[in-house]
C-alpha cells in the first residue's frame, strides 16, 4: 500500500528525468574504471596506470602518468591523442602542473573544472602538491 502522502504530493519530475548518470564516454570503460581505482588511492593503481599508459592512446591515461612520473614525454602523446577541447584542456593544465606553474595552473584548473565540473582526474590534479 503506497505511503498515504504519495496521494497528496504532485509530481515534480518528468520520468525521463530520474535516468541514471551516465559515465564519461572520453576514455574506454578500462581506462575510466583504472583512473577512479588511481583517484581512489586503491593499491597497485598507480603501476597499473603506468602499465597501461606504455600503449594507451587515451590522453586522461597518459596524463595520470605524466604526473606519477613526472615525465613530459607522456605530455606529448596526450596531446597528440587528444582530440575534444577537455581532453585538449587536460594537457595543458598537466603541463602546467608538471612544470611548476601555480599561477597558470589554478587559473587553467578553475576554469577547466568550472566548465567540467565532474572531471575527477582534474580535481584530483588539483589536489596534488605542486
Amino acid at each position: 500500500m503506497p505511503h498515504p502522502s504519495a496521494h497528496r504530493q504532485p509530481v515534480v519530475s518528468a520520468l525521463g528525468d530520474g535516468d541514471l548518470v551516465p559515465t564519461p564516454t572520453s576514455a574506454p570503460h578500462g581506462s575510466s574504471r583504472l583512473l577512479l581505482r588511481l583517484i581512489g588511492g586503491a593499491p597497485g593503481a598507480d603501476d597499473e596506470v603506468l602499465a597501461a599508459a606504455r600503449s594507451a592512446q587515451d590522453p586522461s591515461l597518459l596524463v595520470a602518468a605524466a604526473l606519477l612520473v613526472h615525465d613530459p614525454s607522456y605530455l606529448v602523446r596526450a596531446a597528440a591523442c587528444a582530440h575534444t577541447t577537455r581532453e585538449r584542456q587536460l594537457v595543458v593544465l598537466a603541463e602546467a602542473h608538471l612544470h611548476h606553474n601555480a599561477d597558470l595552473f589554478d587559473v587553467l584548473v578553475r576554469d577547466h573544472l568550472a566548465e567540467h565540473p565532474d572531471h575527477l582526474l582534474a580535481a584530483w590534479i588539483a589536489g596534488r602538491d605542486h
